[in-house]
């Protein structure tokens, strides 16, 4: 998308070159009518912008409900296989009850590895879907804006309207007088149509973009202890396990 955006930029600078070096060769020609937009104003500006970010933090939220809601079944198992750690060593007990409590150590390992599993698997899969939907809501908006653009420089007889409000590469047009600016006009427009309210505070209409699982009652967030650390070191343990996921 960068390299389609960087060449039409520069399809359009050369284009504007041409035309003011054939300027005044054609003196009798009628003059081009150039208009400029922030885009980048109109973006931000533009109330469905605000909606589509109160959508995006409302699945955020959501997502960091479960991963929450994981992190606190991990430390439950933890405490609890650290526990049958400590009893497959106590020697007051039985060498059965000790083999016992080793077997069922080993089993509840196998859950935690599980749990650490889709920990991972779903805050990955929760990043990139929310991504996702910035992405799409960014292009929606960005078609809408365009089309408004149209119909505005189409209805004012503009020849030609560049973007001078890209904060990331080096504008288009390197002076304007800030004359047959259409920004305002742009925004006026989309924002036209917005509801009561929208301009100030997000509208939560729509739905959410992403399919999440239900949330456990939410608890703040803890740091996996390493699976299997405990305070004592027995002589016999089960393995070690690998790695805890990290807090988000």
């Amino acid at each position: 998308m960068t390299t389609l955006l960087l060449r039409n930029r520069t399809l359009a600078t050369a284009f504007l070159a041409a035309m003011f070096v054939a300027a005044p060769t054609v003196q009798s020609q009628v003059q081009p009518k150039i208009g400029t937009v922030d885009l980048q104003k109109v973006f931000e500006g533009y109330f469905k912008k605000k909606q589509a970010d109160a959508l995006i933090q409302d699945n955020a939220v959501e997502a960091d409900k479960v991963i929450r809601g994981m992190e606190d079944e991990y430390k439950k198992l933890n405490d609890e296989y650290r526990k049958l750690v400590e009893g497959a060593n106590d020697q007051a007990v039985s060498a059965d009850e000790r083999e016992k409590r080793r077997k069922s150590g080993d089993a509840k390992l196998l859950e935690l590895k599980d749990i650490e599993k889709n920990y991972l698997q779903f805050k990955r899969q929760a990043g990139t879907q929310i991504e996702e939907l910035k992405r799409r809501h960014m292009e929606r908006l960005l078609g809408e804006i365009r089309d408004t653009v149209s119909v505005k420089a189409k209805a004012g007889n503009f020849t030609l309207v560049f973007d001078t409000g890209n904060r990331f590469d080096a504008p288009l047009l390197l002076y304007t007088n800030g004359q047959n600016d259409l920004t305002d006009e742009v925004l006026a427009d989309l924002n036209s149509k917005a509801p009561l309210g929208a301009l100030t505070t997000g509208n939560k209409d729509e739905k959410p973009g992403l399919s999440l699982p239900k949330a456990k009652e939410e608890s703040p967030a803890t740091t996996f202890p390493r699976l299997g650390d405990t305070d004592q070191k027995p002589s016999a343990a089960p393995a070690k396990p690998g790695r805890s996921p990290k807090k988000p």
